[in-house]
């Protein structure tokens, strides 16, 4: 960590000059970003270098709370897995996931994007409630950035059951005899991480678990593609400057935008390949170089020596004795 921290702070990260980090990119470069969908709605993955993610949408027919009747229930919930880290601890919550957790709160429930007054079937009875799992699979940092862009990608291709009201009666209908309905999605807030080192003289986007490790301080911005801030959240107990809070905010605008056009393409691409009933969500990743019985294959036979072992064969059976027959009395 001693040696991993000198590396960065000899980067001289605010000099004009472009400088490589312990994975070779360059000071404001984020990782490598893919987005894969599962085969049902609501199912994505998110994959930010090594960091992977799991997103799962799903919904129920609850009662609303009492002070709001007529708006839908929207819950979040991080899952920090051992498999993922050595350092998460099953069942028990830890700091980092309760963090995490609230953040996510901020960025996606508490600044509107999803219309939950759309989500209510009978005033002050019945309304849907929206559960967003995020699961952790591997961390190599910024799990923040990864959770975010999953929940609100899960969210924009999940589709809930239509419903009718006949009196009292409140009947659901599956995706057979009804097509699901999308929610309603103004806009796709995104979190953008800052690691900031030497008490904010430097910083990193999108640090990696390294330096994760060595890092003094973490800024998170949350924002859409229309430039609106949707949470901030700064940990470490570092004092940041007006400059630097804008400087990041300017950098967080430009990403934001990419990764949003990134998600509008892969909702694009998921929708188009199911209505082409062809291969769609988490089939697209799996390998093909199996053998299944799906799948037909054509396979060269050797055909040189057919006639020969056929030749042999009949002879053989001339060579033969004739079968004997028991007599019948």
């Amino acid at each position: 960590l001693i040696l991993c921290k000198q590396f960065i702070h000899k980067c001289r990260i605010f000099k004009t000059k472009p400088t490589l980090r312990l994975d070779g990119r360059q000071t404001y470069d984020y990782r490598k970003l893919k987005i894969t969908f599962g085969t049902d709605y609501g199912c994505c993955f998110v994959d930010l270098g090594q960091t992977r993610v799991m997103a799962q949408v799903s919904c129920e027919l609850v009662a609303p709370k009492e002070n709001r009747p007529t708006e839908g229930i929207l819950f979040f919930n991080i899952e920090l897995s051992p498999m993922a880290s050595p350092s998460f601890e099953q069942g028990r919550q830890s700091e980092l996931s309760v963090k995490l957790n609230r953040q996510l709160e901020r960025c996606l429930r508490n600044s509107k994007c999803i219309d939950t007054e759309s989500l209510c079937v009978v005033s002050g009875e019945k309304v849907w409630q929206v559960r967003v799992d995020v699961h952790t699979l591997n961390n190599d940092g910024n799990l923040m950035d990864a959770a975010s862009v999953a929940a609100i990608t899960a969210l924009c291709h999940f589709r809930r059951p239509d419903v009718a009201i006949q009196g009292e009666e409140v009947t659901v209908f599956s995706p057979e005899e009804r097509d699901p309905i999308p929610l309603s999605v103004y806009h796709m807030p995104i979190s953008v991480s800052f690691a900031f080192f030497q008490q904010g003289t430097f910083l990193l986007v999108d640090p990696c678990e390294r330096e994760e490790r060595v890092m003094d301080g973490l800024l998170m911005i949350a924002m859409n593609k229309h430039r609106e801030i949707c949470s901030i959240q700064s940990s470490g107990g570092i004092m940041l400057l007006k400059d630097q809070v804008m400087r990041c905010s300017k950098i967080a605008s430009v990403k934001v935008s990419e990764i949003t056009e990134l998600i509008s393409q892969a909702l694009l691409n998921d929708k188009a390949a199911r209505k082409a009933g062809g291969k769609c969500g988490f089939a697209e990743s799996m390998p093909q170089d199996r053998i299944t019985a799906l799948k037909m294959d054509q396979t060269d036979v050797e055909m040189t020596n057919v006639s020969q072992t056929g030749s042999g064969v009949i002879l053989q059976g001339d060579e033969a004795p004739p079968p004997t027959y028991p007599e019948l009395k």
